[in-house]
């Protein structure tokens, strides 16, 4: 949903104030004609990528949302269907398909208009309705503060069905925080720390560095501003930059010709956001900005080692700074080779070295699955992008309590990462994960009975913490181990391990251990679907049915609820009986003709 967000400048401008009321009255009028066909640019996107898309069904979205919102403003003055449309480009720009085009173009009509999420079901199918639904959120004058909350898990497991829930709320959010300026200072820096908190891991976590590197800068012009400005006016005023970087690079592809290596050679700038972290990481009085280039080969992963020789051929390599990313991908499965050398006149020069498929997955991430034709095994291999969320969606069914499920996310999200090796596979854990967070993460059954580990192949405490690159075994009362000996431990999960483990994975698995016995609570979906079932109960108790939920959306209408959802949920919550639910709804349908 829009922010009520207002026209805000361009990154690297000043913050903008409001618009006075001349601005916005000349916005209003000069909208309509400054683009006599608003959807042209957004055909045109589509249509470069995808040629063969149904281009119609976009007019008939367009149209659709246009008409809903009609009446509607931004607080910059600006019609409000300025909003879906941009959210549509940017997934356009990213290549999706033309069902999350559409699902973006509406995705605010259920939420702020009378379209009902029935009728965009009939209208453009159940899988737009899908992508609508998952990033609808629930009404705060009816949720209070449990809504932000259940918002973010009920988006959560909608993308566990179709991740393109994910990919239109974050080109929802990067639109708005490109148009934050007209909010106030409090205001923007509220939604720039949730948008750094949540948004922007998770788009990490997608791999779609496309959108992150925008929503980085962005947040930091509006929690940074005066940092952001100082490196605006570093990147603006570096004298020579673009020749010594020419230059780099006219070296570089002489040297991968003479050692016959097809590439493309590029400068790479770091974004603005990079800039600052590195800056205060190093604790450097100027911006630390090295001069960086991208090599991308035309050929299998072996050439960028062949690249990488002869770049290290070229110029001498410093020591420790070279990663290895294609033998040991990121988290979300990141692949690259990153080498410093010492390049012309002494000055350090960072080098990324790939193929063309792993620069278009580290620019697209899942998104690539849709902007590209893949093979089975490159779709496979992004499939597995999305373990973290089958993790969570575990959780989801475990935590009961949604102010509890949006803390173990954003914690989950923001943890520095490393990777260990276990049962001859990697496995990636939080920073200062230990022994008993591994064994969760191999299997419940192996958490709830870990006894022992060993640690590089010495036996070590199973609070002891992990490094990245860790060999680890984990042994349990039935592994038929020869020289560990398990009787000193005793059996099952223990609750000082909770001091220790760092994966809410752990955490929830061991608490499960000891609540089991508790009554468990509900969540709002839960309601929802406990709802539904007592007003079908109370029906047929007066003999009475329901072909579809038209009637009970009208009731809820009727009642003042914003959603036929919110109405079951107070059906549940005993805010309103069932039998005067049905006895209205009665009266509702029997009025009719």
């Amino acid at each position: 949903m829009d922010l009520d967000a207002g026209q805000g400048a361009a990154l690297g401008g000043a913050l903008p104030t409001g618009l006075p009321l001349t601005r916005r009255l000349r916005s209003l009028l000069s909208w309509p004609a400054a683009e006599p066909d608003p959807v042209n640019h957004l055909v045109r996107s589509h249509r470069a990528i995808h040629p063969g898309a149904d281009l119609s069904v976009l007019r008939r979205a367009y149209k659709i949302a246009d008409d809903m919102h009609r009446g509607q403003f931004r607080k910059s003055g600006e019609p409000y269907i300025t909003h879906p449309l941009a959210v549509a480009e940017i997934c356009a720009d990213l290549g999706m398909d033309s069902t999350t085009l559409v699902a973006a173009l509406l995705h605010d009509t259920v939420e702020d208009t009378r379209y009902t999420l029935q009728a965009l079901a009939g209208d453009f199918g159940p899988e737009v309705a899908h992508l609508v639904d998952g990033v609808t959120k629930f009404d705060k004058a009816f949720y209070g503060k449990a809504a932000e909350a259940e918002t973010i898990r009920k988006m959560i497991i909608a993308a566990g069905k179709d991740v393109r829930v994910l990919i239109i709320k974050l080109a929802d959010r990067l639109h708005n925080m490109r148009t934050l300026g007209v909010r106030s200072a409090a205001s923007r820096n509220r939604i720039a720390s949730k948008t750094q908190e949540v948004l922007v891991p998770l788009c990490d976590r997608l791999g779609i560095q496309a959108l992150k590197r925008e929503l980085d800068d962005v947040v930091l012009l509006h929690l940074e501003p005066d940092e952001y400005a100082r490196i605006d006016r570093h990147v603006q005023q570096r004298p020579g930059w673009h020749e010594y970087l020419d230059a780099v690079v006219a070296t570089t592809r002489s040297a991968l010709r003479r050692d016959r290596v097809d590439a493309e050679v590029k400068p790479r700038p770091r974004h603005y956001y990079s800039i600052w972290k590195d800056t205060v990481a190093g604790g450097y009085s100027e911006p630390f900005d090295l001069p960086r280039i991208v090599i991308i080969v035309d050929g299998p992963a072996t050439d960028c080692y062949a690249a990488l020789g002869a770049v290290h051929g070229q110029w001498r390599p410093i020591p420790g700074r070279f990663k290895d990313f294609i033998a040991s991908p990121k988290n979300n499965l990141y692949r690259s080779l990153h080498t410093s050398v010492t390049g012309p006149q002494g000055q350090t020069v960072e080098v990324l070295i790939r193929t063309r498929d792993m620069h278009r997955s580290a620019e697209y991430g899942i998104a690539a699955d849709f902007r590209f034709p893949r093979t089975r095994d490159q779709r496979s291999v992004h499939a597995e992008q999305l373990d973290w969320l089958r993790r969570v969606l575990d959780w989801e069914h475990k935590t009961t309590d949604p102010a509890q499920f949006l803390e173990t996310l954003r914690c989950d999200l923001t943890e520095a990462q490393i990777q260990v090796f276990a049962e001859g596979r990697q496995v990636v854990l939080p920073a200062g994960a230990t022994p008993v967070d591994l064994a969760y993460e191999l299997g419940r059954d192996r958490g709830d009975r870990c006894l022992a580990a060993k640690i590089n192949g010495r036996l070590a405490p199973l609070a002891s913490q992990l490094d990245e690159g860790d060999v680890v075994e984990i042994f349990t009362e039935s592994d038929p181990q020869t020289d560990v000996d398990v009787q000193v431990a005793p059996r099952g999960p223990r609750r000082e391990w909770l001091d220790f483990v760092k994966s809410p994975h752990a955490q929830m698995q061991i608490n499960r251990w000891f609540a089991e016995h508790s009554e468990p609570g509900i969540s709002i979906a839960d309601k929802v679907r406990l709802g539904r079932a007592t007003i079908g109960l109370a029906l047929r108790k007066q003999n009475r049915g329901l072909a579809s939920d038209l009637p009970l959306l009208r009731l809820s209408e009727e009642l003042g609820y914003p959603d036929l959802e919110t109405m079951l949920v107070a059906v549940v919550d005993r805010s309103i009986e069932p039998d005067e639910v049905v006895r209205q709804l009665i009266e509702l349908v029997d009025q009719r003709p």
